[in-house]
């Protein structure tokens, strides 16, 4: 399939960096804004009625005059808003547009949430605004009620399908709770007193008491208590996960079951959740590439409207004409193409736990051609155990390793994890140290309070460091990840890890196949052996195995000279320059990593992998509901210009015409927001049920750091 590849590239530059204010300001905005559509509904509802009565008193009564005055006040009532809007959204130069959320005649600007235009300014909003002017100096005090109710009636249907896509995205501004239960200090180490605070006053330190029902104010670590906590909000996880004294917890999640006594360790916009809603928010203001050229000509549109108006009118002497065309020309529809597909696939991809930093990132996942995926943490659980030790001849296998723990006890990484884990379950006691150094991705070297030095870490850097490891035994270990130990110079045995392939990964790499993208490789640092049996069960292209983090760069900048687009897949910590090199960058189980989420453009709150797929499709189906939308919109203007040289279009029906063609344009947006429902999240006992498949990979496998062939 080539479809990645399809479609045109637009060049356009991204938008700049926004610069969002803080989530309370964002809050009074969003009130603000709420306040002047209620009063825009007032105005609508006051107009309407003296508009009815308007009508009654001319066909009915066949009081013109009565009728003329009554349809003058309804003018004033439903076309002032408009007016006003138009006005404030010139004088502020900025256009309500470019948000689903703030577009409205009558609404103006959308309090700061709207970019400002480039080139001086887009004021499309003023032709509306224009043609009900001319209709009211005309004396067509009646024509001027009805289109502006039209307009009015057009325009609320917009904002409420439109916000109703965005409000799925907004909820999270909402779901953090403001006030917070937090225990005072207590005296001589006993529990301190309930105090109810404001959540913005919690800091690092402060244990807070969350019970049955209530949401977690902020990130921490569970100190007691045990309970199921909902994290959709966070993670799309349809399942409440269990929780138990030292697991975290985050912001805005569920607490469902028991009491829980939570030390925060973030608050505010520092904690997970703070950063999701800045995300989307920021998402949410991008605009598509199609969108940002187009724009580069709104600046020229409504002067050219307005010469095309006058001429017409100086032509026919039909002002009417002259009005209608000011309603055909106004693009609301054209200008909403682009805006609400965005806020519908952000609304789709949030409820499953992926946040875009930018639309041009979700635009690029459509055209990906290479997946490039770490294994350890990405395609496995990332959960090692330890299965295997081989200690040399005459230690202990006690003592290899307590030397493993001992060196590896203040180290992040996964495999560290492991082998301290396996230490306290064997009841072994690590060592102290004086000295502990990490080199990423080859090993660790310590120097221990009781005297010595411990390198554990791959076999190259035993070797480099001058150990020979060759002697020690290796039987059974293949397959395994291996840990090499050595102590003063001499190698003392090794130690062998597995972990197994996570949930929906085969499922999730055969989809990527059926959508089209040509190269998905796996790359990892473990050896060939344990790299080639989580292989064989994918549909890999290839992969490369013992690589560097350096290496992982060099084959991603290999597969880009090959004309490919790169989507890197990682967990953010230890594939900084990958993720940074690639197109597209991809941080699985981004919950709770500030790392994760500052390093890669795309963020996975969960570790899911049946998402990837899904966020192709998402990218696709995203920029064809855009096509579609400019389509329509550009065969409606044509159309409505024909009708209006035939004679046959009179202001009525064009701003009939106008409203319509926008509410068809924000309802088919509004079926990305259904994408994706029905996704469950995989569990480790589905894994369990399945039998396993065995996948071919490719014979063509990248030795560390080399590309495959394209």
């Amino acid at each position: 399939m080539t479809a990645a590849a399809s479609g045109p590239a637009f060049t356009s530059p991204p938008d700049p960096p926004v610069n969002l204010p803080p989530v309370t300001e964002r809050s009074e905005a969003a009130a603000d804004e709420q306040k002047g559509v209620d009063n825009l509904i007032k105005a609508a509802m006051a107009g309407s009625v003296v508009l009815l009565v308007a009508i009654i008193a001319d066909f009915v009564w066949a009081n013109e005059d009565y009728a003329d005055y009554l349809a003058m006040l309804a003018a004033l009532l439903l076309g002032g808003p408009i007016v006003w809007g138009a006005a404030r959204a010139l004088w502020t130069g900025r256009c309500s547009h470019d948000h689903p959320e703030g577009h409205g005649h009558g609404e103006g600007c959308d309090h700061g949430a709207a970019h400002a235009e480039p080139e001086g300014g887009s004021h499309m909003e003023e032709l509306v605004a224009l043609a009900i002017l001319a209709s009211f100096a005309l004396g067509e005090y009646m024509e001027c009620a009805l289109v502006a109710f039209f307009m009015l009636i057009a325009s609320l249907i917009e904002h409420r399908t439109a916000v109703g896509a965005l409000r799925d995205i907004e909820s999270l501004v909402r779901i953090t709770p403001t006030r917070a239960v937090r225990l005072a200090a207590g005296q001589d180490g006993q529990a301190g007193r309930e105090e109810e605070v404001a959540a913005a006053q919690l800091r690092a330190g402060d244990v807070v008491v969350v019970r049955p029902g209530d949401n977690v104010p902020a990130d921490g670590i569970i100190r007691s208590g045990e309970s199921s906590i909902n994290q959709a909000n966070i993670t799309g996880e349809s399942l409440p996960v269990e929780k138990q004294p030292g697991d975290t917890a985050y912001a805005g999640t569920i607490n469902q079951t028991g009491r829980l006594e939570i030390e925060v360790t973030k608050a505010g916009e520092d904690s997970t959740l703070g950063k999701v809603k800045n995300l989307i928010l920021q998402a949410s203001q991008t605009r598509p590439a199609v969108v940002r050229e187009l724009s580069k000509y709104t600046a020229y549109y409504t002067p050219v409207v307005l010469m095309l108006a006058a001429i017409l009118f100086v032509l026919t002497e039909n002002p009417e004409a002259a009005i209608s065309l000011l309603l055909v020309a106004c693009p609301c529809a054209l200008i909403l193409c682009g805006p609400t597909a965005v806020v519908a696939s952000l609304s789709a991809a949030s409820r499953l736990g992926i946040y875009v930093k930018s639309v041009a990132d979700l635009e690029v996942v459509r055209r990906t051609t290479a997946f490039v995926m770490d294994k350890t943490g990405t395609l496995t659980t990332g959960e090692l155990a330890v299965t295997k030790m081989r200690p040399a001849e005459g230690v202990d296998p006690a003592e290899l390793l307590r030397l493993a723990a001992t060196a590896e006890k203040d180290s992040r990484h996964p495999v560290a994890r492991a082998v301290v884990a396996m230490a306290e379950k064997a009841s072994v006691e690590p060592a102290g140290v004086t000295r502990f150094a990490e080199e990423a991705g080859r090993g660790v070297s310590v120097s221990l309070q009781e005297g010595g030095e411990v390198l554990v870490g791959r076999e190259a850097f035993l070797n480099d460091a001058g150990v020979d490891a060759s002697g020690l035994d290796m039987a059974g270990s293949d397959g395994l990840s291996l840990l090499y130990v050595a102590r003063d110079g001499q190698a003392v045995g090794w130690v062998g890890m597995a972990d197994g392939l996570r949930p929906g990964a085969a499922e999730a790499i055969e989809d990527l196949d059926a959508e089209g993208v040509k190269q998905r490789v796996m790359i990892t640092g473990d050896r060939r052996s344990s790299a080639e049996r989580v292989a064989s069960q994918l549909a890999l292209t290839g992969f490369s195995a013992e690589a560097l983090p350096g290496d992982k760069l060099t084959l991603v900048e290999q597969l880009k000279a090959a004309g490919h687009t790169v989507a890197v897949i990682g967990d953010g910590v230890n594939d900084g320059p990958a993720l940074a090199a690639g197109h597209v960058s991809i941080a699985m189980g981004a919950a709770g990593s500030d790392v994760a989420v500052d390093a890669a453009t795309i963020a996975l709150m969960n570790n899911e992998l049946n998402r990837l797929p899904f966020l192709v499709r998402l990218s696709r189906k995203t920029v064809n509901v855009i096509r579609q939308n400019l389509v329509f919109t550009g065969v409606y203007i044509v159309f409505m210009l024909v009708l209006l040289g035939l004679g046959y279009l009179t202001p009525l029906w064009a701003a009939i015409g106008h409203g319509v063609s926008s509410i068809v344009v924000i309802f088919n947006s509004a079926r990305l927001v259904r994408e994706g429902e029905g996704m469950e999240v995989a569990t480790p006992g589905r894994l369990e049920e399945e039998a396993p498949r065995k996948r071919v990979v490719t014979e063509r496998v990248a030795p560390a750091g080399a590309a495959l062939p394209a």
